[in-house]
């Protein structure tokens, strides 16, 4: 049950949805207050809105890792991590990666992409183990990592080798690990290019290019590291990119990089948030904000929390206040060490801490299963950013919560 003081600063939902009265998302540079903070100006009604219940098409397909077209220890690798069916988007693309056909794949995180471009990548491999033959670039550093980790237990004792390049990080360890014969090549733009630029990676020996989470990477202005790296990649020949989100003015793009692809869509690639309550708290001028929150905290509902916060500052201070009344927290932000920022979002994952902290970092790409609120503790500047951040919620077909702090 929630708290009387908690009820009564929620806003009924409006009709209507996550569009302003004129049919516009709002979506307006955000304007300076007093000493150079921004305000956001979106419109709070956007941020209303009661789930939909979205019937679930449970897919379950017809063959068994056991039929599929690969190596006996590929498939032994599989089976030992536990897999016995394809998911839809394995299922729907193996043959045609197989064949080396260009692939656009529309699909959420948590719907197995990440093994629907990792198993062709391996069984091609198996039969021609070329040095440096699959890059693969995803927009932050906790998806690099996890694409790493999910590689290397596909490819175990098969003689496959990886490597991982991420942003906060010792680069001459990076150089120095470049020296010896990678297979493939998983990072983030910026440190990809970084290390091109010492002439410690040559992009043109690759000849597969994954783009993951491609609309994450233009969304945290990518978009030229991208087009750089893929111009120098001479080679290539074949390119898979996976998206959760479709929008047009990326279409143009995507025409120039995919060559006759495959189309293989899991989800619509719309970015709705049909599927997430969302409210807003309202505070009354000099009411104790975090008061408020730590109210909500205390409910028994809220048992795993994403809390995003504007500024790494104030992310610090606020994880601080919190550990300090007894709510488990930490926090993940671009100041953060890589280790640090793992640790962290590690803990979160097994339930050691309740709350996780973030900036607008934690909302591009971390797979974090069974959120069950996020808490915007500021109007965020963008609604695209409010989208990304309420999508760590509601995840396989469960309904999300998403509230956002509102001051007078």
């Amino acid at each position: 049950m929630q708290s009387n003081s908690f009820k009564k600063k929620r806003n009924k939902p409006t009709s209507g949805g996550n569009k302003s009265s004129n049919g516009s998302r709002n979506n307006k540079r955000p304007q300076r207050q007093g000493g150079g903070q921004k305000k956001s100006n979106l419109n709070p009604a956007l941020l209303v809105k009661k789930a939909t219940q979205v019937a679930m098409k449970n897919y379950e397909s017809d063959r068994r890792i056991e039929d599929l077209p690969i190596s006996p220890n590929l498939k032994e690798c599989l089976i030992s991590k536990g897999f016995r069916k394809p998911t839809e988007i394995q299922d729907r693309t193996l043959e045609a990666l197989l064949e080396k056909r260009d692939l656009l794949g529309i699909a959420q995180t948590g719907t197995g992409k990440t093994g629907a471009f990792l198993v062709p990548i391996i069984e091609q491999l198996l039969h021609s183990k070329q040095k440096n033959f699959a890059l693969v670039m995803v927009p932050t550093r906790e998806l690099a990592t996890q694409v790493e980790e999910e590689f290397q237990s596909m490819a175990k004792g098969l003689g496959i080798f990886s490597a991982c390049y991420i942003g906060g990080t010792n680069i001459n360890k990076d150089i120095n690990s470049l020296k010896r014969a990678k297979h493939v090549i998983i990072g983030t733009p910026g440190r990809l290019l970084d290390l091109h630029n010492r002439k410690s990676l040559n992009f043109g020996n690759f000849n597969t290019l994954v783009l993951d989470e491609f609309d994450r990477m233009l969304d945290m202005g990518f978009v030229h590291d991208v087009k750089r790296i893929i111009g120098a990649m001479h080679k290539r020949k074949h390119t898979l990119l996976f998206s959760a989100t479709l929008d047009k003015t990326q279409e143009a793009l995507i025409v120039d990089i995919l060559h006759n692809p495959v189309t293989v869509k899991v989800s619509t690639g719309d970015t709705t948030g049909d599927h997430i309550d969302q409210d807003i708290i309202r505070l009354k001028q000099g009411e104790d904000k975090f008061k408020v929150l730590h109210d909500m905290l205390s409910e028994s509902e809220f048992q795993k929390v994403l809390l995003f916060e504007e500024t790494k500052h104030k992310a610090n201070r606020l994880c601080g206040k919190l550990n300090k009344v007894g709510i488990s927290a930490d926090q993940i932000h671009g100041n953060k060490s890589q280790n640090a920022r793992q640790r962290a979002l590690n803990s979160f994952k097994q339930g050691k801490i309740r709350v996780l902290v973030a900036t607008d970092v934690a909302a591009r790409g971390i797979d974090v299963s069974d959120v069950t609120h996020v808490i915007n503790y500021q109007v965020p500047m963008t609604f695209d950013s409010y989208i990304h951040r309420i999508g760590r919620t509601g995840r396989a077909g469960k309904t999300g919560k998403a509230f956002t702090f509102v001051e007078a």
